[in-house]
């Protein structure tokens, strides 16, 4: 069987619908990185695949991705007791209610400070500027420290982001600068934007995450050495202070790298949120009629756009694990070892679940919440169990949070590459959605 790898590489999201339009019903075979490897598809296969039994994701995640997306030793390469152990520090921090909220608003306040400094200059990246104010709001509310690392960056920011998390800030010190800010969005990005790539975009990404793993790894350290509100109280103030204080498994503190690799992945997926929301400008630009909805968010129109927008505009490709014994798949055979793809895009777009599922329309989901193993943009399953994202929460309060803000911004938008590749994952708007003539009214 030919290896699958260069075209996957080359077609991106398009090569595993692809395949599957080819093969027909049932599962598709192929071989990807030299080994066997098997796709599925479909609420059914959901369940299949985050059952233990069926599959399991420790050694399934190649180095390329955790070097630059996940992380070495991350939650996403662990399985059993140990997955579920450091998976209830995210679902403690990322499915609290009041602090889903709190995130929100933070992220509200950013947008509405940001979009009066950009009234006054001739235009903007909308993507550059979402990053920027979602990395500002995210790290403020985890107690991270703004910094891009290198000289300084853990140092002064540091410094001053440990005080902060340690609820010992001066209420006057001023706010980090702007570069920190851009420093931190950039490297946050850079690590999303370089994981399925190979060159230049790849190789920024490990630059980007070894720098902030370090940054971070010193402030845990500080935290842990430090009398503070945590030792006082026993409840730890912050996200930051959660994960410096976690105990896996083993009763053991995360090393600090650890710790560090965790506190990116509470803060790297809320920016990644900044591509659903350049995602939502590109809908309403092609679909002007649903600006007004949106605007009001009448009878909680945000939320169906949001839904619609992580159906219908690809981010994760499939999800992947090893299947741990001999199994069977509506009487298909998959054999040890074998790698078993979940294909979230092609699920997306799956005409046997979803009506002209490549119209973008956000009234399939007005008045119901799509079913849990059917729409499967961060993957699918029980988030507290199995591997689904625990932060689907935190994106749909963000997206809610930003869309009508976004509707009710007036702008113009000038001539630009909007297109967005099927072959560049993950892809986005060529131009990165220049928007000019801003006015808050």
């Amino acid at each position: 069987m030919v290896d699958s790898t260069l075209p996957l590489l080359s077609r991106g999201y398009a090569w595993l619908p692809d395949l599957s339009r080819r093969k027909g019903p049932g599962p598709v075979r192929t071989r990807l990185l030299g080994k066997p490897a098997v796709a599925l598809r479909g609420p059914a296969a959901v369940t299949f695949f985050y059952d233990e039994q069926h599959v399991r994701r420790r050694t399934a995640l190649p180095e390329p991705v955790l070097s630059t997306l996940f992380g070495q030793g991350a939650v996403h390469t662990l399985d059993g007791q140990e997955h579920r152990t450091r998976k209830a520090l995210f679902m403690s921090l990322l499915k609290d209610a009041a602090g889903v909220a709190a995130l929100a608003e933070q992220v509200g306040e950013e947008w509405d400070r940001s979009a009066k400094e950009w009234s006054g200059r001739s235009g903007v990246s909308l993507f550059d500027e979402v990053s920027v104010l979602i990395t500002r709001a995210v790290c403020a509310w985890a107690g991270v420290p703004l910094g891009a690392g290198g000289k300084g960056g853990a140092g002064a920011a540091g410094s001053r982001g440990a005080a902060a998390a340690r609820g010992l800030a001066d209420p006057d010190d001023p706010a980090p600068e702007e570069s920190e800010a851009r420093g931190t969005a950039r490297d946050l990005v850079t690590m999303v934007d370089g994981f399925a790539t190979a060159g230049p975009r790849h190789w920024r990404a490990r630059r980007s995450r070894r720098r902030q793993e370090q940054r971070l790894a010193l402030l845990v350290e500080e935290l842990r050495s430090a009398d503070g509100e945590r030792s006082r109280t026993g409840r730890p103030a912050t996200a930051v202070e959660a994960v410096a204080a976690h105990r896996d498994a083993d009763g053991e503190l995360l090393d600090p790298r650890t710790a560090a690799v965790e506190i990116l992945n509470i803060i790297r997926p809320t920016v990644a949120v900044t591509w659903y929301t350049v995602f939502g400008a590109h809908a309403l630009h092609r679909h002007p009629a649903l600006r007004e909805p949106l605007a009001s968010d009448r009878s909680g129109y945000a939320r169906a756009f949001a839904h619609e927008l992580r159906r219908f505009y690809p981010f994760a490709p499939f999800v992947a694990g090893h299947a741990p014994a001999d199994v069977e798949w509506h009487g298909e055979p998959i054999e040890e070892g074998t790698l078993v793809l979940l294909d979230l895009y092609g699920q997306n777009h799956d005409p046997e679940l979803w009506n002209e599922p490549y119209v973008f329309d956000p009234e399939r989901f007005t008045g119901r919440e799509p079913g849990r193993d059917e729409l499967v943009p961060q993957g699918g399953g029980e988030a507290s169990e199995g591997h689904r994202c625990p932060g689907e929460d935190i994106t749909l309060a963000v997206l809610g949070t930003l869309l009508p803000r976004l509707a009710r911004l007036d702008y113009r938008v000038p001539e630009q590459d909007l297109r967005i590749p099927l072959n560049r994952m993950p892809t986005r708007p060529r131009s990165g959605f220049q928007i000019t003539d801003i006015s808050t009214k």
